[in-house]
């Protein structure tokens, strides 16, 4: 998930995604920044939100602690399904699909609070003398998330439920248009979604309160943002109802369906769209355009906002899993931006060019020869590079995931404001496949020498190989087969990027510069997220600073700058999550010597699912001390 991981990502979250959108994207997860993200962003990554505070699942009666934890931390997912019933549809699970929750209105944050506060308890009362390894790292997690998640609940993050990259309207639209995870193959199908409708009208509605109440007490957007959700809202404010993207499932109607549901259905959808769904989404763009965009401030950093450093400081340790400050996580990345360049100016010498390294930087901003002339033909070359790296993985892994996965352009509705990539999970079934979203609006955001980076975070060996199998887990518990870290996941993704070498990629010094330039991409967000948000950069600061260390587009360092303004710590995640991994790695290899196997490694880093960092590396200790008793 990069930035370009963020379809939602809708939140950090939601979408697991990201990649190098997002992100994303959005793969993906925990409590989102924007309380967009936190309603459906718990679908894949991270903790579920709230659900019924009645928590009957709460107090386990089982004596034996393992079946009590058991219990709970189903009862918890199983509790969070009903209430997050779009968390639900992301995995798979269909019982929900006509429902949509008001999630950032009073009753239902109301409801998360109790519910984590009940189950937090219930999970501290377990005994832990008797638990095995794996219910020992299940209890520590859980607790952990329902920690993380009430310390978030302290700041008002749904008085900002819609930015450039969260949106719940535009999350809607991918569903609606039948080409995502909303299932369009039944009549109830099709019955469900125009119930969904009804409970995105409540959520826009209340969006707009939300909006003036964060008016009245400070907490509002940048303006660069909300213009930018602006077109987002107005592409779907349509005269002709057959016009919308909502009419997708109409013109799509499976022919099995009987004349009467056909002209029934079509009848229905016709109406919500024109009595629904386009005045929401007029609503909505009138009061941000007229009301609430004036009102937005020209700052940029969460630190402005109110008690905007501590909400900065659990946003950074609540991404990176991690106790670093925002000084020290910027001085790292200065450090790495540093290193990258040097590795860069390498590869200029190589390929003979004779100007440096800035001139270097705009000649591949600009030779045609870097960039592709069609969508079709960047989708051709995604489609290659799949067959390749798919033959070379078994030289390095043991695990593989059973679901596939496809290559996708974004949506034309989203693509002028969406990242430059992200990943969509499959079902756990394998019956819908992983999506990897290639974004090509900007052709020149799109470069050859970036398609085997790419590939290797977004689909395999990183987000869809690693989402993949961990849902796939079956002895987990679910939220842990659902849930993330992004720490984890993304850093995850760029250690997939880290081994292409090693897996038979990068011959070619261009795709190896391209492999740099994505690196340099996280470790410049290191610098620039911290900068903005804790050390008063502006936003052209910002972009003079990864203009000047990278050949990436003028188009997506905007794009990614105001990614960082709309999802504060996030983009830590990245470099911060690769460091540890290559960190854990290298203390196996120095322990081991001639012992590490490396399939064996990458096996023990997979099959427990994403965790939080430090987790992962008191797993690393005991996964050595045991392959050194073998």
């Amino acid at each position: 998930m990069n930035a370009r991981s963020a379809a939602l990502i809708l939140s950090a979250s939601l979408f697991a995604a990201c990649g190098q959108s997002t992100d994303d994207a959005a793969q993906g997860r925990a409590s989102a920044w924007g309380a967009a993200g936190a309603a459906a962003g718990a679908a894949v990554a991270g903790p579920w939100a709230a659900s019924s505070a009645d928590c009957p699942h709460a107090a386990p009666q089982a004596e034996d602690p393992s079946a009590a934890l058991a219990t709970l931390v189903e009862g918890y997912f199983e509790d969070n399904l009903e209430l997050n019933p779009l968390g639900a549809t992301f995995i798979g699970d269909n019982r929900y699909n006509d429902r949509l929750a008001n999630s950032i209105g009073p009753e239902h944050r109301a409801a998360q609070k109790a519910l984590e506060e009940r189950y937090l308890a219930a999970a501290r009362g377990i005994d832990t003398a008797q638990l095995n390894e794996s219910d020992l790292i299940t209890r520590q997690m859980f607790i952990r998330a329902r920690e993380q998640q009430l310390a978030g609940m302290e700041y008002p993050a749904h008085l900002l439920p819609i930015s450039q990259i969260f949106s719940m309207p535009s999350l809607m639209v991918q569903l609606g248009s039948g080409q995502s995870v909303q299932p369009f193959s039944t009549v109830q199908d099709y019955e469900n979604f125009l119930s969904r409708i009804d409970g995105f009208v409540v959520y826009v509605d209340q969006a707009i309160a939300n909006m003036r109440e964060g008016m009245e007490t400070g907490v509002v957007q940048p303006k660069p943002l909300m213009e930018k959700v602006l077109p987002q809202l107005q592409s779907q404010i349509v005269d002709d109802p057959a016009e919308s993207m909502f009419h997708g499932p109409v013109k799509n109607m499976p022919e099995s369906f009987s004349e009467e549901d056909r002209g029934r259905l079509t009848d229905a959808y016709t109406t919500a769209i024109r009595d629904q769904l386009v005045p929401a989404y007029t609503r909505l763009y009138e009061f941000i355009s007229k009301e609430y965009l004036p009102a937005c401030r020209d700052t940029f950093a969460i630190a402005d906002l109110p008690d905007g450093q501590a909400w900065y400081a659990h946003q950074v340790k609540m991404h990176t899993t991690t106790d670093l400050s925002p000084d020290e996580i910027h001085r790292i990345g200065l450090a790495e931006v540093a290193r990258i360049r040097e590795e860069m100016d390498k590869v200029r010498e190589q390929v003979g060019f004779e100007g440096d390294l800035a001139a270097f930087f705009e000649h591949l901003k600009t030779d045609d020869q870097f960039f592709f002339g069609s969508q079709e033909e960047v989708i051709e070359a995604y489609t290659q590079i799949k067959s390749k790296i798919d033959a070379t993985l078994p030289a390095m892994f043991s695990d593989f995931p059973k679901a596939d996965y496809e290559i996708r352009p974004v949506e034309a509705f989203r693509a002028q404001s969406a990242a430059g990539a992200s990943y969509r999970r499959p079902s756990p079934d394998g019956s819908r496949p992983g999506v990897f979203y290639v974004n090509t609006y900007n052709l020149k955001g799109q470069p050859r020498y970036g398609v085997e980076t790419l590939s290797l975070h977004e689909a395999s060996p990183g987000h869809h190989f690693q989402i993949s199998i961990q849902q796939e887990l079956e002895d987990l518990p679910r939220f842990r087969r659902f849930g993330g870290y992004t720490a984890y996941v993304e850093g995850w993704a760029l250690y997939a990027e880290y081994i292409g070498k090693e897996l038979g990629l990068f011959t070619d010094p261009y795709q190896w510069y391209g492999r740099l330039n994505d690196e340099q991409l996280r470790a410049m967000r290191l610098v620039v997220d911290t900068g903005l948000h804790s050390k008063g950069w502006t936003r052209q600061q910002a972009i003079d600073y990864m203009l000047e260390n990278s050949s990436l587009a003028a188009t997506d360092v905007e794009s990614e700058v105001e990614r960082y303004i709309a999802w504060p710590g996030q983009a830590l995640a990245y470099k911060v999550g690769q460091l540890k991994l290559t960190d854990l790695r290298a203390d196996a290899e120095t322990r081991l010597g001639e012992e590490f196997d490396i399939r064996a490694w990458h096996s023990h880093v997979l099959r427990d699912g994403a965790m939080p960092l430090d987790v992962l590396a008191e797993k690393n200790d005991r996964w050595i001390e045991a392959q050194r008793q073998m």
